[in-house]
């Protein structure tokens, strides 16, 4: 009976885990760019009372054997990057990645790190930024005088003067990884690279697997708000009967405390 208590316990911090996550989830439905995470469990060591296919009598094996779990753990979270909407915002710096890739951010020590929010803006020098003032990489700068900007799906940045004329001012490039659940979230809606996330291989956009990009759109959170509550009452069952579980166990004790008097 005191396996239980313990056993338990680990099946209410483990839906605890979850409700932190599927809350994290939630907040972030309107988040552009954000990616939905997952949890994975692990259930933990089994105490072996008989083996299987151990001999009970001479000549004679035991089909299963016995043994009891010691409950469950949370192994690992890892993104889900399922495509997101696209939302059409009209504005020429609001682009979308249509597929695989991120966009490269520089940040104020020269580090790049990756984002799917394409959210961007001109500072007061003509470069592209995001939300935060942070580079895209590579750099690209538009003129002051210039009456529209054209970004192709390939990723070719152009710009139309006052007299008609248009000039390219650069090309955006996309960053993929051999796996990128493995990239660390550290906010903000950016990303960077770890050893399990293996290295980025920068190509233009379209090419060899790339997305393209989509100018005047947003990509929008693939949390599917649905999904989500439903998943928020199954945690909360589950955390609920985790604690009956411990109820019970406390009341077999009792019982048998009370036996002797």
């Amino acid at each position: 009976m005191m396996k239980a208590l313990y056993t338990s316990a680990t099946g209410m911090k483990a839906n605890q885990f979850l409700l932190d996550v599927i809350s994290n989830n939630i907040a972030n439905v309107n988040t552009t760019g954000y990616k939905r995470m997952q949890i994975n469990f692990q259930d933990l060591l089994y105490d072996k009372f008989v083996a299987a296919g151990s001999e009970s009598a001479q000549g004679i094996e035991t089909p299963t054997g016995m043994q009891i779990g010691s409950g469950v753990r949370v192994v690992a979270t890892n993104k889900v990057f399922t495509q997101g909407v696209p939302e059409n915002t009209g504005r020429s710096l609001d682009l979308a990645i249509q597929g695989n890739g991120f966009f490269q951010i520089t940040q104020p020590d020269g580090s790049i790190v990756y984002t799917r929010d394409g959210s961007f803006q001109l500072n007061s020098a003509g470069e592209i930024v995001n939300s935060e003032g942070l580079k895209l990489s590579p750099s690209i700068s538009i003129a002051n005088d210039v009456i529209g900007i054209n970004i192709g799906s390939d990723g070719t940045v152009s710009t139309q003067d006052a007299d008609g004329s248009s000039r390219s001012v650069g090309t955006l490039t996309l960053a993929t990884f051999p796996n990128p659940a493995g990239l660390e979230s550290i906010g903000k809606n950016l990303y960077r690279q770890t050893t399990a996330s293996g290295p980025p291989q920068t190509k233009r956009p379209g090419q060899n697997g790339v997305g393209e990009i989509m100018q005047g759109f947003r990509e929008s959170s693939n949390v599917d708000v649905v999904n989500e509550l439903v998943n928020l009452i199954v945690a909360q069952r589950a955390y609920e009967t985790s604690s009956r579980a411990i109820k019970a166990s406390d009341d077999m004790l009792q019982t048998t405390n009370n036996i002797s008097r």
